[in-house]
């Protein structure tokens, strides 16, 4: 799949190391050219100089064609409006926005957008988030067979009761909601931007996938 990441620091660009690595088409935007030195000469993605929030500068690294986008750099206001963009202008399925100060961390998750604190920010834990079908889990029980997935609500999914739409053998464990968790979810009813906490057992990675799959393709 393409991924555009936005920022080449330390983060962005071994992200993009990483994620060329696994085979995937990845295109890294900076406003400043130095920054592309970061990249292994190796490399085999793409560049663009320019800012994550110019459409122009996302035609060109391919937003249109983009599975998910990741926004690393060292500002929040600027991670936030290319995650905006993003989402409602290409509608990227999977993006990621770093953050600084935990406060906003709400205005993230009302918009759907999850969100890594910079303070534990990790390139395993943004590659959970943008490339959420390859099989990382945000935790696995010593059998390897029960593990933890965190994945953003279909907005198809907003005002339905959550316990009817995922199915038998999946438990919601827990909802983030508004940068809020909450335990108590037999009769929730979802709202646009809720982060679900689901249990499943390794048999049921792949309806897992299905169904988000499934439910992102309604537009």
């Amino acid at each position: 799949m393409h991924v555009i990441i936005v920022g080449c620091g330390r983060v962005g660009s071994g992200l993009a190391v990483d994620l060329a690595i696994a085979g995937h088409s990845v295109t890294v935007i900076d406003k400043q050219e130095r920054a592309f030195r970061r990249l292994p000469p190796e490399w085999t993605g793409r560049t663009v100089l320019g800012f994550g929030f110019d459409r122009d500068d996302l035609d060109e690294a391919g937003a249109r064609e983009a599975s998910a986008l990741a926004a690393v750099t060292s500002g929040d206001n600027s991670n936030i409006l290319t995650a905006r963009i993003a989402r409602e202008t290409y509608e990227i399925p999977n993006v990621v926005a770093r953050i600084y100060d935990p406060r906003r961390a709400q205005i993230f998750q009302r918009l759907g957008i999850p969100t890594v604190p910079s303070v534990s920010w990790t390139t395993d834990q943004v590659l959970r988030k943008i490339v959420p079908d390859e099989g990382s889990w945000e935790w696995t029980d010593s059998t390897g067979g029960l593990h933890l997935v965190e994945r953003v609500m279909p907005a198809a999914w907003a005002g339905r009761r959550l316990a009817d739409v995922i199915p038998t053998g999946i438990r919601i464990a827990a909802v983030t909601r508004a940068g809020i968790p909450t335990v108590l979810v037999r009769d929730l009813v979802g709202q646009e931007g809720d982060v679900l906490h689901l249990l499943v057992t390794a048999d049921s990675a792949a309806e897992v996938r299905r169904l988000f799959q499934s439910a992102e393709a309604i537009r």
